[in-house]
């Protein structure tokens, strides 16, 4: 739809209404309230509520763009279920969206259903996409579409294969799905497994394993290159690689405001990474392994180019000292710009359970901020093994019991969202200025029982036409 014509319409909308409403509400409307001081202060827990619980070993959650009513969670196993949410609540629905276990190898700790993305036109297509180890540990990214007259159930029968990646060991196989901001799909692939990358497989082009790839879904079946990735051409790299020198990407993501790139990859022996990508980046960095562990030299022999400083290093790395032993990737917080989280990148180590930490920049380095996650009374975090975002910017956390005790996995919501209404902060998405994209988000929750918090600007209790009179005043003054 055209924007102009959106916004044009919503302003004539207002223009209206304006006049009848102020006669109506001058002697009872508040004064425009003063812009927030500050958003709610940053404290040492952030709690945790209960969103689903009896999983069998999830991994993933996400949602369909504008979707707001439901959380799709990935099991390990081969099922992807439904939580759908009213009125605050969340309820897990008894029968799996999708149903691929005959499928799915699951044995390996690290093998299984991995990784879900919806197509970004989901809404007109049905399409999506998942990623997960096939019972010879091979990983398959397959194309599935939802049923037809039931939008809670996908078509097992629609499946079409888009890849098909040789892995010769069980573990490191990424899995990570997600559409960039430009509309290809990224697709994260570890090394290939073992340890130490022994068949030298991350800084080998001629090889998908320990890259991140890019493909263009919708400009043939089942895919096809875009003209603009890095190393296109004849031989090797392979035409699919958009970034090489990765171990085992758990996990990676796009900062939904920004477009810039997050990938949490798992370290070897003593260093887990963060890499951020920026976004507009052209591609073709090389994130290090295994000549590089993190920022540090750990087998140089192989393929490695001469001059290691040609490598990029990560933005922030931590050692395992303490207890530390895997990463956990996460997202940057885009949720509540009234929250002291936005612009926070999320993420957790694997052994550090209870515990949640934070990147934000100050002034010329990157910050971690450490956070105790305090669970519902009478629950326990065992093993923070992924983090997922809903469909207008919620961030959850999955804690996966590693297996020990069937269907015990939870999910559990961030509750990052200041815990009161916050009036008079007009910039809704919080890219630091106040124009039509607000007074856009205004009006598309104008009179939407599920309204945003953040867009009830006048904490009236509702999201109404003097919301959106006030976003665009705000925006004309």
């Amino acid at each position: 739809m055209n924007v102009k014509r959106n916004v044009l319409l919503w302003l004539f909308l207002t223009i209206v209404l304006s006049s009848a409403l102020s006669l109506a509400s001058a002697a009872s409307s508040p004064a425009l309230a003063a812009p927030a001081a500050q958003a709610d202060a940053p404290q040492n827990t952030v709690a945790l509520q209960l969103v689903a619980s009896g999983l069998a070993r999830p991994v993933d959650v996400t949602a369909p763009a504008g979707d707001r009513a439901r959380l799709f969670v990935v099991e390990k196993t081969g099922y992807i279920r439904i939580v759908a949410i009213a009125n605050g609540v969340y309820t897990l629905l008894p029968t799996p969206f999708l149903d691929i276990d005959a499928l799915v190898g699951s044995s390996g700790n690290e093998q299984g259903l991995l990784g879900l993305a919806f197509h970004p036109n989901y809404a007109a297509n049905g399409y999506f996409y998942v990623n997960y180890t096939n019972n010879s540990g091979d990983t398959i990214v397959a194309r599935y579409r939802v049923s037809t007259g039931n939008p809670n159930l996908a078509d097992p029968a629609s499946a079409q294969q888009v890849l098909f990646v040789d892995q010769p060991y069980s573990n490191h196989n990424g899995g990570q799905l997600q559409f960039g901001p430009d509309g290809y799909l990224y697709i994260g692939l570890g090394d290939g497994g073992s340890g130490g990358d022994p068949g030298d497989r991350a800084q080998n082009p001629g090889v998908l394993l320990g890259k991140m790839l890019r493909i263009d879904v919708d400009g043939g079946a089942p895919y096809v290159i875009p003209p603009s990735n890095p190393f296109v051409g004849p031989g090797n790299p392979l035409d699919e690689i958009w970034a090489l020198g990765l171990r085992n990407p758990w996990r990676f993501s796009f900062d939904r405001l920004t477009g810039d790139m997050w990938i949490g990859d798992v370290g070897q022996e003593v260093w887990e990474e963060v890499n951020l990508e920026p976004a507009g980046d052209l591609g073709g960095r090389n994130w290090g392994w295994r000549c590089k562990e993190g920022a540090h030299v750990y087998n140089t022999s192989g393929v490695c180019p001469p001059d290691l400083s040609v490598l990029d290093d990560p933005v922030y790395e931590y050692s395992h000292a303490g207890g530390n032993c895997a990463i956990t990737g996460g997202y940057v917080y885009r949720g509540s710009p009234n929250s002291s989280f936005f612009g926070r990148y999320l993420f957790a180590d694997y052994c550090v359970g209870n515990q949640l930490r934070t990147l934000s920049f100050a002034g010329s380095a990157w910050t971690r901020t450490d956070y105790t996650l305090v669970p519902p009374t009478g629950l326990n975090l065992s093993r923070m093994t992924a983090f997922g975002q809903d469909a207008v910017g919620n961030v959850y956390g999955i804690d996966d019991i590693n297996g020990t005790t069937p269907n015990t996995g939870e999910v559990y919501l961030l509750q990052l969202r200041p815990a009161a209404c916050v009036a008079g902060n007009f910039d809704l998405n919080g890219d630091g200025q106040v124009d039509v994209l607000d007074i856009q988000l205004a009006a598309g929750d104008w009179q939407r029982p599920d309204f945003l918090p953040d867009h009830d600007v006048d904490c009236s209790g509702a999201v109404d036409i003097v919301d959106v009179q006030r976003v665009a005043s705000a925006w004309q003054g």
